[in-house]
């Protein structure tokens, strides 16, 4: 039998800690007319563009960890907002390209600037963004990450009888 934790899980305090800097992030863009799930979608967008990509929904999708339907309802805001095209992939006419327009590179890159002084406040209590504790901390979170998402199904025929 597992002892029952005394203090807060450590997936209560992601949770809490995930919830934090969401409510932050939103407050801190939102004068940009973006939400912080906006903005992760433009600033990956940005990063992406930048390293030469012009990446489709599905590949955004993958790399912000959103849920695709909801990286395309996104996208679609962004591209009323006038910030990011959407176009047909001419590889595959199923697919849909995203772009920063002018004015969402612009956007994007103010929006960067306010998040990245929001960081540094926030990561103050561990030496602020270049601390070796950030690193560390960004280090374990990223190990984590980093496992595959493998639920475990309940009433499973492998699973009966064995204990956790």
């Amino acid at each position: 039998m597992s002892k029952v934790p005394l203090g807060p899980t450590p997936g209560f305090l992601v949770w809490r800690l995930a919830n934090k800097w969401r409510v932050a992030v939103d407050r801190a863009v939102a004068p940009l007319g973006l939400t912080h799930a906006q903005y992760s979608l433009v600033a990956s967008l940005h990063g992406m563009q930048r390293a030469g990509e012009r990446p489709s929904q599905r590949r955004l999708a993958d790399h912000t960890g959103l849920e695709a339907l909801y990286v395309s309802k996104l996208a679609r805001a962004l591209e009323s907002a006038g910030l990011i095209e959407r176009t047909r992939d001419p590889r595959d006419p199923r697919a849909v390209q995203l772009a920063l327009t002018e004015q969402g590179r612009a956007v994007t890159r103010q929006a960067m600037v306010v998040v990245q002084e929001l960081h540094q406040q926030l990561l103050e209590p561990l030496g602020g963004l270049d601390a070796p504790r950030t690193r560390a901390f960004t280090d374990e979170l990223a190990t984590l990450l980093d496992v595959p998402f493998a639920p475990s199904v309940p009433n499973d025929e492998s699973t009966k009888g064995t204990s956790p």
